[in-house]
This record gives structure tokens, C-alpha cells and sequence, in this order.
């Protein structure tokens, strides 16, 4: 494969985390390389696979990062988890077949966990899946897969015109609206995976007041072990309910100090430019610090905290240390900083 900036940054973090891990940081062991190494996933059986495709707290992408999306892989069967800009790149660079995946599921609808859905769905279809794409997410999930067969109906009439083509992508792609409930609620099953969700407090109460949109976290039960997804959230006791002794956890996790040093830098180049202030407050309000997800791992009593949605991210030049010794603060289980292409 070639040698793009975000699979050499990924090739060298395997080589610092066999060489350079010391002293109390938990960094990954080199069995959890097994897309490079050729080894088994770190704390599970290989039919079990957890890839982080975008780890950059947003909207922020990148080139060393993409926005957030995550693929669990478990036997044939590939879901996944937030859909951000650079996801379709991600798959197929992490050897995963997009035509594969046939079930969706969105945190919530900013376009940072989001971006990427239109282009998904519309190559999914012109590549020739015949078999529905179903994604589940909080309110408005229904009308934005509706939104994304419409960004591609141009390209569907001209290719079922040129191409004969007889699938409808509006037969083809459903969305499921999740309801957002406070306790753990399963909104599916199938013979390989058990999904459950609860609402997580990415909103304040005021704006949830003003709108039906809602944020919410998953919980994915495999015959090998549980991982959560956190989504984006500040600290939240549904979500440590629904983590409660699970083997991951995989919670954003920001930097204060050093965010604030890349926006203000972001801000200088002209960016929000309608309301610096108003932006700062929601990120450094509706996000969780690192300390944060260290005591909501601790409190759910999980068993590997993998920090993902990373803030500054590669905004920064932050050592994976600085951002554990924030977490180590509450949290005495294993860390892992979250890299794109990072296989666990």
C-alpha cells in the first residue's frame, strides 16, 4: 500500500509503543498492532475487531486524522459507529469492503460524525450493493438518509439511464430513528452483536429544550467482549450506567489548556468568525476533558479507556503521555490514546 502521512504517523506510534512505553503510562501492547503485525487483537478473539478509522475531536479533519468513525468487526460482519469526513477513505485503507457494511450507527448528527454519509450510501450503490444499508441514530436519522439519497439522485437517474441500473436507492437505504432514553435500552439485536443505547449530555438542558435532537451513546455486546461508544458528551451517569463493566470504553477526550491554545490559533486565522466565544463555550462545555473520561471509566469499572474525538488532536503537538496522565488522575485501568487505523 503506499505510504500515505497517516499510515506512516500510524507505523510510527506501533514502533514508540513497543520501544518507548515506560514508566506508569499505559500505552498499547504490540499484540493490539494485528492489522500490522499479523498478531491477535489485544483482549479478544480475532474474529473480534475494533478499528478507530477518525480520531479527531471536530469538525477538524485532517490529514494525520479524520473525523470520528469506528468500525467493529465482528466475524463477516462489519458495523459502523459515526460516519465523519474521511470515513469511506478510512475503510478502505483499514482493508475493510464498504459494500460489507449493512448497518449504521450515529451518535449524533453533527457533520463532524456525519460528513461522510452521503458519499458512503451513494458508493455503496453505484459500486452494486443489492442488500439494504440500514443507519440508527437519534432523531433525525430517518430524514438525513433521506437527505442522502437525494445528494445522490442525480447520479442514480444517470446511471440507471446509461447503466441499466434496477435498484431504487430509496428501496435500498433506511434510517431508524432511536429514542433517547436516560436508562440502557436495547434498539438492536442480531445473531452476532446486542446494541444498546442511552442518551449521554452532549446537549445542555437548554438547548434540548429548544429541539428534538438528541445525543446518545452505544453499547455492543459480542460473543467476545462489550465496547462502548461514549459519542460526544460531558460528563454523564447514563453513560456510565451503560458502560458498566465493559471491557472498552471508547470516550472522546480533550486537553483543556492545549484546545484552547489551537483555537485561539484557529480563531486568529479566521475561523468563527460569527462567535469565537459562543463556539468556545460549547466546546469546553459539551465535551469531556481528559480527567473526565479517566473518572467515568473508574466509575463504570471498565476495563481499557481508549481516548477517540481527541482534542487539540493533530490541532496540537501533544505527546500521548499528556493526554494519559490526565486520565490516570481517576482511572487505573489500561489507556490507549486512539490513532487512525489503530486496530484493537
Amino acid at each position: 500500500m503506499p505510504m500515505t502521512r497517516r499510515r506512516f504517523a500510524r507505523n510510527l506510534l506501533a514502533v514508540s509503543a513497543g520501544v518507548g512505553a515506560a514508566g506508569s503510562c499505559s500505552l498499547l501492547p504490540l499484540s493490539a498492532f494485528a492489522q500490522k503485525t499479523g498478531g491477535s487483537p489485544s483482549g479478544a478473539a480475532a474474529a473480534d475487531r475494533l478499528i478507530l478509522l477518525g480520531t479527531q475531536g471536530g469538525p477538524n479533519y485532517t490529514p494525520e486524522r479524520g473525523e470520528t468513525a469506528s468500525a467493529l468487526v465482528v466475524d463477516d460482519a462489519t458495523y459502523l459507529i459515526d460516519c465523519g469526513y474521511g470515513t469511506l477513505g478510512a475503510l478502505i485503507e483499514a482493508g475493510l469492503d464498504y459494500l460489507d457494511v449493512g448497518r449504521v450507527f450515529l451518535t449524533h448528527l453533527h457533520d463532524d460524525h456525519t460528513a461522510d454519509l452521503a458519499a458512503f450510501l451513494s458508493h455503496q450503490w453505484t459500486s452494486g450493493r443489492v442488500s439494504p444499508t440500514v443507519v440508527h441514530g437519534p432523531h433525525g436519522t430517518n430524514a438525513l438518509v433521506g437527505a442522502a439519497v437525494a445528494f445522490g439522485a442525480a447520479n442514480a437517474t444517470i446511471r440507471r439511464v446509461d447503466e441499466a441500473r434496477s435498484v431504487e436507492p430509496a428501496k435500498l437505504f433506511h434510517g431508524v430513528d432511536v429514542s433517547a432514553s436516560d436508562e440502557p435500552v436495547e434498539v438492536f439485536r442480531d445473531d452476532r452483536v446486542r446494541v444498546s443505547a442511552a442518551e449521554n449530555t452532549h446537549y445542555p438542558d437548554d438547548a434540548r429544550a429548544k429541539m428534538a435532537h438528541r445525543s446518545i451513546a452505544y453499547r455492543f455486546d459480542t460473543p467476545s467482549r462489550s465496547i462502548v461508544f461514549a459519542g460526544d458528551t460531558a460528563y454523564s451517569p447514563s453513560l456510565v450506567a451503560l458502560a458498566r463493566n465493559a471491557d472498552v470504553l471508547v470516550c472522546e477526550a480533550m486537553e483543556v489548556n492545549a484546545m484552547r491554545r489551537a483555537f485561539e490559533a484557529k480563531v486568529a486565522a479566521g475561523a468563527y468568525a460569527d462567535n469565537p466565544e459562543g463556539i468556545w463555550k460549547h466546546i469546553v462545555g459539551t465535551h469531556v476533558s481528559t480527567e473526565e473520561a479517566g473518572r467515568m471509566a473508574q466509575e463504570a469499572k471498565v476495563k481499557t479507556l481508549v481516548m477517540n474525538h481527541v482534542l487539540p488532536g493533530a490541532l496540537g503537538d501533544l505527546p500521548d503521555e499528556t493526554y494519559i496522565a490526565g486520565a490516570r488522575k481517576a482511572f487505573s485501568g489500561e489507556i490507549v490514546v486512539g490513532h487512525d487505523l489503530l486496530t484493537l
